[in-house]
């Protein structure tokens, strides 16, 4: 049955639950506060990450984020605050960050990520727009032989989970990477793995999806909500009211404060992450995370992204230009020869993952009214995640048996 919907929030998870839903003959809306032109889904590293089946929430994150609190340019920096909502967030960060769950998070992280590769290709084959889309797979290069005995033992992890992994000297790795100068020991190759240019990518997304049909409405904050019994019947912007049959909300880090409207509990913090892009021909091919700095380093269409850091800080957008250096100086540091510009590092951006607790996303419906369907938590993943999150949806919508199982997905897991 054809239903109005209203998604909330215009970035990645947001246009894939469109992009489907119009598939299923739904009229589908969008609405957004900003103009669609920037925040994470621009400015992320791109990846399609099969490889990354650990959750943020493992043994071992809460002593390393005490330990880089004191230090502005680690990879994974918390700024403390007395607010309620952060504090809650930090004991159900530890509450989750055990081998058990880790154990039972990685075949559900495999799986959607699987999952959401496909459709990737099958976006890309169906020749409704043609975007960038490589599958060249990852390298994880380390300097030590400690990192590269904990990457090994991620890939050989990974290996038991039917992934394709190899541990590559560095003499193997310069094979796959001819004209770059490795300043490494070695790297751990997950070939399951592809990578886009996001800028590429979105415009094009919604240049689809307005052409299928689709309304946005940018520039609008949501101001309230009417309910009616155990149903939401609209949204009131700063604009308008719109109503529908449908609710989705994917408004990434914004999710938890629109979410209380909703007499709900989804513990979210913002975490911002920072991208430097190079236009000049930096010789990358292949896509790499600099382990010991947590850098991720992807060659774009026309330009090569260095991307990292993960700082819990609150929602802003405001640049700490000593992560920003931090950045540019790992990569430098990993390739010899490497100069990043001036002003490339002047002209770095960030944008705001929405991280859940337990490192899972949100993906479902409420007990407390039936036609709001949440999707958002992706947290580092939120790129690679988005059209698995929006089949996923579009099933939920429409009735129909979902693609892949939904548990540890559940919204209300910790209310």
């Amino acid at each position: 049955m054809k239903k109005e919907i209203v998604i909330i929030g215009g970035g990645i998870i947001g246009l894939c639950c469109a992009y489907y839903l119009q598939q299923d003959g739904h009229q589908v809306t969008i609405v957004d506060k900003s103009d669609l032109s920037s925040g994470a889904s621009f400015v992320n590293a791109g990846y399609i990450t099969p490889s990354h089946i650990i959750p943020l929430a493992a043994p071992g994150m809460i002593t390393k984020g005490l330990k880089w609190m004191f230090d502005a340019s680690s990879p994974f920096y918390i700024k403390p605050r007395l607010e309620a909502d952060f504090l809650r967030w930090s004991w159900l960060f530890k509450k989750s960050a055990t081998a058990k769950h880790v154990e039972k998070s990685i075949p559900i992280i495999k799986d959607i990520n699987l999952l959401s590769r496909e459709l990737y290709v099958d976006m890309k084959n169906s020749g409704d727009f043609d975007f960038h889309f490589e599958r060249k797979g990852l390298l994880m290069c380390y300097q030590t032989d400690k990192e590269g005995e904990a990457e090994w033992n991620m890939g050989k992890r990974a290996i038991s989970e039917g992934l394709h992994v190899q541990n590559l000297t560095k003499e193997e790795v310069k094979k796959l990477e001819p004209n770059v100068d490795f300043n490494i020991k070695g790297a751990i190759y997950f070939d399951s793995d592809a990578h886009m240019t996001p800028t590429n990518f979105m415009p094009q997304l919604i240049a689809l999806l307005q052409q299928k049909g689709v309304q946005f409405y940018t520039d609008e904050t949501i101001t309230n909500l009417e309910f009616s019994a155990d149903k939401i019947v609209a949204v009131q912007t700063s604009k308008r009211t719109l109503k529908a049959d449908e609710f989705i909300l994917s408004a990434g880090s914004w999710s938890s404060i629109l979410a209380k409207k909703l007499r709900i509990q989804i513990p979210l913090q913002a975490g911002k992450g920072y991208r430097i892009d190079v236009s000049e021909d930096t010789k990358i091919t292949m896509p790499a995370i600099l382990a010991e700095a947590k850098v991720a380093v992807t060659p774009m269409q026309g330009f090569t992204r260095f991307a990292g850091t993960m700082e819990l800080g609150g929602i802003n957008h405001n640049i700490n230009k000593i992560r920003v250096n931090a950045i540019a100086k790992a990569a430098e540091t990993f390739y010899n020869g490497l100069k990043i510009p001036k002003t490339s590092i002047e002209n770095a951006a960030c944008g705001l993952r929405p991280c859940s607790p337990d490192g899972l996303p949100y993906i479902g419906k409420t007990s407390n009214y039936k036609n709001i369907t949440i999707a958002t938590g992706h947290a580092m993943m939120g790129w690679s995640l988005g059209p698995a999150t929006g089949k996923l949806v579009s099933e939920l919508i429409g009735a129909k048996p979902t693609s892949m199982k939904l548990e540890g997905f559940e919204v209300e897991r910790f209310s």
